[in-house]
């Protein structure tokens, strides 16, 4: 007799179910409409051979300076119109939403790419949906994920007689290239403790349930984890980050997570595109080969359970530094075509 876990299935049929059927958490996802595919589209299938498209890194370092800083433009004109700047609960508000512009945005682009480039492994296994026993279960995480970094920004950070122009431009670059391989390095320890140690793995084994994953199953996870993921890593990376002298204000706070979580989503929406987590340094990684790349951490959940590889989501220094690498399969160097970039639409 089986002694699986109900919750532990994976299959994904409720989007073909009678709307009747439906409860609010469906209705939820349906009006977002940031579903990975849509289901009346074609998905191309490719084969491992198959030249892999490259996406440029400047080109999602602008995507995301672009739509991290509307909304601090926007925030400014009222500033300087009105003579008065945001009370700290409606920047809560405004940055919340500003967050979640942002992420729809994404995951909208994510979804389009994903209808002409296809996704990759896709002639063995079609992308993982949001499963028809964790419907209720991924919306809570995408809610939590989406409303608690804002309440932890504004409430360690937001100064109400600062505007968006004290941002210290100076800093902004540095804390933008540093932040993400800062955060990764206690992500990467925190991460790999969880795979390693037995009683730590029964909190990890949930987010492993998936090995298509895709962008809503990016906080998909038992809650222990989802605490780490959503706040402590973060915190962490900004005390260090202030430890070090960075001023890490509000503003520019706000620009390094929105980097992270352009990151977060595009590393699990398994694109069979050769692109890197947009960080200004990222040049500097791949003369090391230390830059990750979508496939990194698709094959990390797709091969790895107890024993994995590929510990990093925001880089591959920390699993270069301590020997976690493996080798890509659909990204190889030889496989890549550089000859036709593709881009992100920006507006």
């Amino acid at each position: 007799m089986s002694t699986r876990n109900p919750m532990d299935n994976m299959k994904s049929t409720w989007r073909t179910w009678d709307r009747d059927q439906w409860k609010l958490p469906h209705k939820i996802f349906e009006h977002a409409n940031v579903y990975h595919v849509e289901l009346d589209r074609e998905v191309p299938v490719h084969s491992k051979q198959d030249k892999v498209p490259y996406v440029s890194d400047w080109s999602l370092n602008l995507w995301v300076i672009v739509n991290a800083g509307i909304p601090l433009v926007i925030h400014q004109i009222f500033t300087s119109v009105t003579g008065y700047n945001l009370h700290p609960l409606v920047a809560l508000l405004y940055y919340y939403y500003a967050s979640r512009w942002f992420t729809t945005r994404e995951l909208r682009n994510l979804r389009e790419l994903g209808h002409v480039h296809g996704f990759l492994d896709g002639d063995k296994h079609e992308r993982d949906g949001v499963p028809d026993v964790g419907v209720s279960k991924a919306l809570i995480s995408v809610l939590l994920a989406g409303g608690l970094r804002p309440v932890m920004t504004v409430w360690l950070t937001y100064h109400a007689n600062e505007a968006p122009a004290s941002l210290n431009w100076f800093w902004l670059p540095i804390e933008a290239s540093l932040y993400g391989i800062i955060l990764d390095f206690w992500f990467y320890w925190y991460h790999r403790l969880m795979h390693d140690i037995n009683n730590l793995w029964k909190f990890h084994r949930t987010h492993h349930l998936t090995k298509h994953p895709n962008p809503l199953l990016t906080i998909y996870a038992d809650s222990e984890q989802e605490f780490f993921d959503i706040l402590g890593i973060p915190l962490m990376t900004w005390f260090t980050m202030r430890l070090m002298g960075m001023p890490m204000g509000f503003y520019e706070w706000h620009v390094c997570q929105l980097y992270v979580l352009f990151a977060e989503l595009a590393g699990h929406s398994g694109l069979r595109l050769h692109a890197s987590p947009p960080n200004p340094l990222t040049w500097l990684m791949k003369v090391f080969d230390a830059e990750l790349v979508i496939e990194d951490h698709d094959l990390h959940h797709r091969q790895g359970w107890k024993k994995s590889h590929n510990y990093g989501k925001q880089t591959r220094v920390w699993d270069r530094v301590f020997g976690a690498c493996c080798p890509r399969i659909e990204s190889t160097e030889a496989n890549i075509d550089y000859d036709n970039p593709v881009s992100m639409p920006l507006l």
